[in-house]
């Protein structure tokens, strides 16, 4: 080979050799936005006037609340008969839906907690939503077993706590281990979410005008200065907070199915209960934090945190958690027939093929496992109007999957003259309606008092973050200077309008 030729061929080399180069990843935060506009586009949401459609949701939210509130005061002042169940359906609408908003509540500690410990860098624009809806739909769920209970001014004999009736707890009761799991579930959820909210209620408090929303800011934001002793001890609380939350995640409702598991009960009576419940919990759990974060980011101009990547990451876990429910749902069937009882393949057969509510089965069936089968197509999992259709066939399909195990089940006892068909009451139907209407109530007004998404941990997210980036000090995109239009948490072509 000639000189000029060698020469020519060093020119023209690859300008790395080894091993071949690494794809980059899809940016979490688009369009290379700053630390200053993350800052200022969540903190805006709380700064500035909501939008009308807050209000639209809202006013309804308040009004079924009330509806609920009534619904309660007359059961109590009539009596539990007010609800439809009735032997030998004595668990009927009010444990569906204390099972329902248990399950709906397992996305935030999942997506806080483990996807913590992982290092999961996409969950830190959904962790915050997650974790407030988590602890509402946990107020949600204590309110049936409260009131199904009876007197409920007589439940706190549910705790160990010594009393002139020498009243003591049965410790072997399942239905006493729900109490405690759910419970610290409630407390340590409550504690995570706080916790990681003080930085964040900090950064609020600086940009407060003197007044009570400074005051209370700086109340909750516990002195916080954004030192490095400050960050040191956050992040290692932060730490040992998630590692005590984890094991909740499978536990909490695990404990919750062996209400049914340690029955004798045919169709309950199976060691399938536990992992098929946290499946289907985790399952209905990112449906629901979906279905609230698409609106979300549309509404208050969030597209540029909460992307396409986020979306599709959540997607492909509710296809992996529905394909696991799907498989459970099989598996109860061949359990049945393999295990050469009658009863406990006769009442699957009641359940799903000729019993009076086989339409329940049905629809919990093509809700939660054929309906995610379409996040398999990647052009599904990116179009929101499909994934937000998947996740309210989702929602609807786990609370039917909750009425098919427990109201279904003991339709058909083991004594046929007791057979009876249920039958829920306006109380019935009300209530759980309250009920979201108290869940929306309380998410809306944790989106007007506090971030929704947490500013922190999106911006240690940004390649300016990182001391080994090449980009490392450039400045970030800006779209424009947000105080110079007074909506500056909308999009500016929405705030023209």
């Amino acid at each position: 080979m000639s000189a000029e030729a060698a020469t020519h061929s060093h020119d023209h080399a690859p300008a790395y050799s080894g091993a071949p180069r690494i794809l980059d990843r899809e940016p979490l935060v688009l369009n290379n936005r700053s630390y200053s506009w993350i800052t200022n586009r969540i903190c805006g949401i709380v700064e500035n006037k909501q939008p009308l459609l807050w209000w639209i949701l809202f006013v309804p939210s308040v009004l079924l609340t009330g509806l609920m509130a009534f619904c309660f005061i007359y059961l109590i002042s009539t009596g539990v008969g007010v609800w439809g169940q009735k032997q030998p359906v004595a668990w009927a609408w009010d444990i569906t839906n204390f099972v329902f908003w248990i399950g709906i509540g397992h996305a935030g500690t999942l997506i806080s907690a483990i996807l913590f410990l992982t290092r999961q860098k996409w969950r830190t624009s959904v962790n915050r939503a997650a974790e407030a809806m988590t602890i509402f739909a946990v107020m949600c769920a204590g309110l049936f077993p409260a009131f199904h209970v009876g007197r409920v001014w007589m439940v706190w004999f549910l705790a160990p706590i010594p009393n002139a009736n020498a009243i003591w707890q049965n410790f072997k009761s399942p239905l006493l281990w729900d109490v405690f799991a759910v419970s610290t579930y409630f407390s340590v959820s409550a504690v995570f979410w706080f916790l990681g909210l003080v930085p964040d209620l900090a950064t609020l408090r600086d940009r407060c005008k003197p007044g009570l929303r400074k005051t209370m800011y700086g109340i909750f934001s516990l002195g916080w200065r954004g030192a490095n002793r400050h960050w040191s001890h956050y992040e290692t609380a932060y730490m040992l907070l998630a590692a005590l939350s984890t094991p909740l995640v499978l536990s909490v409702h695990s404990v919750v199915s062996f209400d049914f598991a340690t029955s004798i009960v045919p169709g309950w009576h199976t060691t399938i209960f536990p992992p098929y419940f946290v499946a289907g919990a985790i399952f209905g759990g990112f449906a629901m934090v979906l279905t609230l974060m698409i609106p979300v980011s549309k509404i208050y101009g969030l597209s540029d945190l909460i992307t396409p990547k986020h979306i599709d990451n959540m997607a492909k876990i509710i296809l992996l958690t529905g394909t696991i429910v799907g498989y459970a749902y099989s598996m109860e069937f061949f359990v049945a027939y393999y295990s050469a009882n009658p009863f406990e393949l006769q009442t699957f057969m009641l359940r799903g093929l000729y019993g009076p509510s086989t339409w329940a089965y049905y629809f919990m069936f093509g809700f939660n496992v054929f309906a995610p089968q379409l996040f398999w197509y990647r052009p599904f999992r990116h179009n929101l109007w499909v994934v937000m259709l998947v996740c309210m066939c989702v929602n609807a399909g786990m609370w039917f999957e909750r009425y098919v195990i427990i109201a279904t089940t003991l339709e058909r006892h083991l004594i046929p003259g007791s057979w009876r068909t249920y039958e829920a009451t306006w109380v019935d139907k009300y209530t759980f309606l309250g009920t979201f209407g108290f869940f929306m109530m309380l998410f809306l007004l944790f989106l007007r008092f506090l971030p929704v998404i947490a500013i922190g941990e999106v911006k240690g997210v940004l390649p300016q973050s990182n001391a080994h980036n090449h980009d490392h000090g450039k400045e970030g995109v800006q779209e424009e200077d947000l105080m110079a239009y007074p909506d500056r948490h909308v999009p500016r072509e929405a705030a023209a309008v």
